[in-house]
């Protein structure tokens, strides 16, 4: 039987980078969506064209009842990667309660819960990688609830991983710059892009190498893999 992964946020950007990186290393997949139904066909088709099997799975990660529904179903998991994300701009007099909480509910205490859950899945170990942000190391003053629960989620990786030792390993991915979001216009995506020391955004498969280097190496735990192009020098 092959070994199952479960991606969070998988239907599009790096959730789908993830997803795929895994099928193509033998893992069928738990495909995670929110509200993207047609991208998250369209990432199963893909996965499945490797000859991996999908489990599509919708659930809104702010809501600890859907997390446990989407779990419970599952008998058994080898790996969890923690990628869905919210990101609202505003600085911190306009942010709202709405997306302050919207913010922390699905950045990090979703991945909490999940990896409770899907800790009593892993009966044979597994792995447990949560994406966090170059910005959880910033004073990123646009996204203060972003970047709040980006570094909570660096500090929570390192307890769980010295909690689920060493049955379980936990650890996370901080990528800098690799898909520009809707929400930084072209004019401000060139001007961050030309402060990084090596002048350029990252490759997606720059991203999921990290991913593929947390599979195979299996004396690390409690770390985080800056994949930033220097960013974080600055």
């Amino acid at each position: 039987m092959s070994p199952l992964a479960l991606v969070t946020g998988a239907a599009h950007r790096l959730g789908k980078v993830f997803a795929l990186t895994l099928a193509r290393h033998g893992f069928d997949i738990v495909l995670h969506y929110h509200q993207s139904l047609d991208a998250a066909r369209q990432t199963q088709a893909e996965v499945e064209s490797v000859g991996r099997r999908v489990i599509l799975s919708q659930a809104d990660l702010t809501d600890p009842t859907q997390i446990q529904s989407l779990i419970s179903n599952l008998d058994s998991l080898n790996v969890l990667v923690n990628s869905a994300a919210f990101m609202p701009g505003g600085n911190v007099d306009a942010l709202t309660i709405e997306n302050w909480d919207t913010s922390l509910d699905l950045n990090l205490r979703a991945p909490f819960l999940l990896t409770q859950e899907c800790a009593n899945k892993m009966t044979d170990g597994g792995l447990i990688v949560n994406i966090t942000d170059v910005g959880a190391q910033k004073t990123w003053s646009r996204y203060p609830s972003y970047t709040v629960s980006k570094a909570a989620l660096e500090s929570l990786t390192k307890i769980l991983a010295r909690a689920l030792a060493p049955k379980i390993r936990v650890n996370a991915i901080a990528p800098g710059f690799v898909l520009q979001s809707d929400i930084v216009s072209e004019e401000e995506w060139q001007r961050l892009i030309n402060r990084i020391p090596l002048k350029r955004p990252a490759r997606s498969e720059e991203i999921a190498s990290a991913l593929e280097f947390l599979l195979e190496n299996e004396y690390i735990t409690g770390q985080t893999i800056v994949v930033d192009g220097g960013y974080s020098l600055i």
